[in-house]
C-alpha cells in the first residue's frame, strides 16, 4: 500500500467527497427555499397582525392622546399571543419605543433597516436576522384620518440552517440520508469494481509497471509492434517504428491506414500465418513472428516482433555467389576432365584425326558462346556471369542461349551490381523450376530444357527478360510472387528460389523500376531497370 492509501481506498474517499459535496449543496438549496417560503407565509401573517393592531381605534386613541398610553401595551401583547408573532412593538411618530416584550427596549428607537414606513407604506422584510411587518398607525381626528401618530411593528426570528431543513418540503432530512446511503453504496461498489479490474494492483505499482514497460520496449534492440482486436496500433518502440518507417502519430492508426505494402499488413493482421515470416520494407529484409494475445478465451489483439536481416541475407548471399562460383569451377572442371578423357581415349584407338576434329569442335563451340556474350554484352561483370552460368547450366543438362535482339552498352558501377544481381537470380530461379524437369518439346533439342535471356538496353532503362522451358508458375499465385515477395515454396519449406526473388524484386523498386512474371511456354520473369534510378517510384 503506498503512502497515499489503497487505491480503493482513494476512489471511496473522492467518491464520498463528491457525494457529500452534492448533498451539501441539496440541503443548502432545501433551506434557501424552506426560509424563502417562511419570509413569504409569515411575511403575509405579520403584516396582517401589525396592520390589525394599527387599524385598532384604542391604539389609535392613546397614540394621539398626549396623556399616558397606558393601554398600548395591552393591545400589543394581546395582538402577540394571538398571533403567535416574537414581538408585536408599537413606537411614537419619532419611532421611540411605546411598548415592547423586553422592557428594557422601551424608551429606545426603533430600528428599521431598508423600511419604508417613515413614507407612509407597510413594509415587510429583514431586519437584524428577523421577519418584521411595519405598519404606520394614522391619527383619527374629528371622524378623518390624520397625520401619523405612530408606528406598529410585529416581528418573528428566521429559523437556522437546520431549522429550514426540518422544515422543507417533503421531508428533506429523510430524502438527504437515502440519499447518503445510496451513495456510500455505490462509492464501495465502484472501488471494488475498479480494484478488481486492476488486478489488485495499486496506482504506484500501475505506474511502476508502465514506466518499467516502456523502458523495456525502448531498450531492446529487436521492432515491437502491438495491435488491438480492430488492428490499430496501439504499441511502437523505436526500432520498430524505424524498420517500418513508421510516422511518429501512428498510435491509435488501423493497420490499413498506414503507407505499407500488403505482404506487411497480411503478417502484422495476422492473414500471412507462420513463423519468421519475411517480408520487405523500405529496402529492409525483415523477420517477422506474429504472437495473438487472449484472456479469459477473449482476444485481446496480438504483439508482433521485427528483426532485420538484410545484413544476414546479403551475407548470405555473398555465400551463396561464392557457391555458386566453386560450382561452376566445379562444373568445367568436370567438363574438362570428360573431355580429356575422351581426347584420351580416341588417341588410345589411334583415332588422331577424330582428336583433332573433337579439339576443333570443343574450342569452336566454347569460342562461339564467348563472342556470342562478348559482341553482345558490353558490361565485363554481366558477360562474365552469363559465361559461367553457362558451365552450370550446361551441368544440369540445361541449354543456356542469348537472344540475337540483345545488347548491352557500358553501364556505371551501380547499375552493374544490380543487374549482375537481377540476371543472376532470375537464371538461378529458372534453373531450379527446371532440376527434375524431363524436358520441354519447345527446346532447340527433343528432350532438351533451356533457358533463354534478353537484355534490351534503351536511353532510360534496361530491360531483362529470363524465359525457360519448364511448368511455369501456377496462375493463382503469379500474382502473389512478386506482391509478397516470395514464393509459396519459400515459405513453406524456406527454399532460397523465393528469397532470389524478393531480392530481385527489392533491387528493381530500389532504382524505381519493376519485375513481373507471366507464363507462355514456361515462366517468363520481365525485370526492368532505369539507368538513372527514378526515387519518385520507389514503393514502400
Amino acid at each position: 500500500m503506498g503512502a497515499k492509501g489503497s487505491l480503493a481506498r482513494q476512489l471511496l474517499g473522492w467518491q464520498l467527497v463528491i457525494v457529500f459535496a452534492l448533498l451539501g449543496c441539496v440541503a443548502a438549496f432545501s433551506a434557501i427555499q424552506s426560509n424563502e417560503s417562511f419570509a413569504d407565509t409569515e411575511g403575509r401573517r405579520l403584516l396582517s397582525v401589525a396592520e390589525n393592531v394599527a387599524a385598532t381605534p384604542g391604539v389609535r386613541q392613546s397614540l394621539a392622546d398626549p396623556v399616558p398610553r397606558d393601554p398600548l401595551p395591552i393591545f400589543a401583547e394581546g395582538a402577540r399571543s394571538l398571533s403567535g408573532a416574537d414581538s408585536v412593538v408599537i413606537t411614537g411618530p419619532e419611532l421611540r419605543v411605546l411598548t415592547a416584550p423586553d422592557p428594557a427596549e422601551r424608551g429606545a428607537t426603533l430600528p428599521i433597516g431598508d423600511s419604508t414606513v417613515t413614507q407612509g407604506r407597510s413594509w415587510v422584510g429583514e431586519v437584524d436576522g428577523s421577519l418584521v411587518a411595519h405598519v404606520p398607525v394614522v391619527g383619527d381626528t374629528d371622524g378623518t384620518l390624520g397625520a401619523v401618530v405612530g408606528y406598529v411593528a410585529a416581528g418573528k426570528a428566521m429559523p437556522g440552517f437546520l431549522d429550514g431543513l426540518a422544515n422543507s418540503p417533503g421531508n428533506a432530512l429523510l430524502l438527504l440520508g437515502i440519499a447518503t446511503f445510496l451513495g456510500l453504496a455505490g462509492s464501495l461498489f465502484l472501488a471494488w469494481r475498479v480494484k478488481r479490474q486492476t488486478l489488485g494492483l495499486e496506482p504506484s505499482e500501475i505506474t511502476g509497471l508502465v514506466e518499467h514497460r516502456d523502458a523495456l520496449l525502448h531498450g531492446i534492440k529487436e521492432g515491437v509492434i502491438a495491435l488491438d482486436q480492430q488492428h490499430r496500433v496501439t504499441l511502437v518502440n523505436d526500432e520498430a517504428r524505424e524498420l517500418l518507417a513508421l510516422p511518429e502519430d501512428c498510435l491509435g492508426l488501423p493497420i490499413s491506414g498506414l503507407e505499407i505494402n500488403e505482404r506487411l499488413r497480411d503478417v502484422l493482421t495476422g492473414n500471412a500465418l507462420g513463423s519468421d515470416q519475411i517480408a520487405l520494407r523500405a529496402g529492409r529484409v525483415l523477420t517477422i513472428n506474429r504472437l495473438p494475445i487472449s484472456h479469459d478465451g477473449r482476444e485481446l489483439g496480438a504483439v508482433a516482433t521485427l528483426r532485420d536481416r538484410t545484413e544476414f541475407v546479403a551475407l548470405r548471399e555473398e555465400l551463396a555467389e561464392s557457391s555458386r562460383a566453386g560450382d561452376t569451377l566445379r562444373a568445367q572442371a568436370h567438363e574438362f576432365t570428360n573431355r580429356l578423357h575422351t581426347i584420351a581415349g580416341l588417341i588410345e584407338l589411334g583415332e588422331y584425326d577424330e582428336v583433332r576434329n573433337y579439339v576443333d569442335l570443343v574450342s569452336r563451340a566454347h569460342d562461339d558462346w564467348h563472342e556470342q556474350v562478348s559482341a553482345r554484352i558490353a558490361d565485363s561483370a554481366v558477360a562474365a556471369l552469363l559465361i559461367a552460368k553457362a558451365s552450370l547450366a550446361a551441368e544440369h543438362g540445361v541449354g543456356l542461349r542469348l537472344t540475337d535482339e540483345s545488347g548491352l552498352g557500358p553501364v556505371d558501377d551501380a547499375l552493374s551490381i544490380d543487374l549482375v544481381t537481377v540476371v543472376g537470380n532470375l537464371i538461378d530461379n529458372a534453373l531450379d523450376a527446371l532440376r527434375g524437369h524431363d524436358g520441354d518439346a519447345g527446346g532447340r533439342d527433343a528432350g532438351e530444357d533451356w533457358v533463354e535471356v534478353a537484355v534490351s538496353h534503351e536511353a532510360e532503362r534496361v530491360s531483362v527478360v529470363v524465359r525457360d522451358s519448364g511448368p511455369g508458375v501456377a496462375p493463382e499465385i503469379a500474382t502473389e510472387v512478386f506482391t509478397h515477395g516470395f514464393t509459396t515454396k519459400a515459405a513453406e519449406s524456406g527454399g532460397q528460389r523465393g528469397l532470389g526473388l524478393a531480392l530481385t524484386r527489392q533491387t528493381c523498386i530500389r532504382r524505381g523500376g519493376s519485375v513481373n512474371v507471366h507464363n507462355r511456354g514456361g515462366a517468363v520473369f520481365t525485370a526492368v531497370l532505369p539507368v538513372v534510378p527514378d526515387r519518385a517510384k520507389v514503393s514502400p
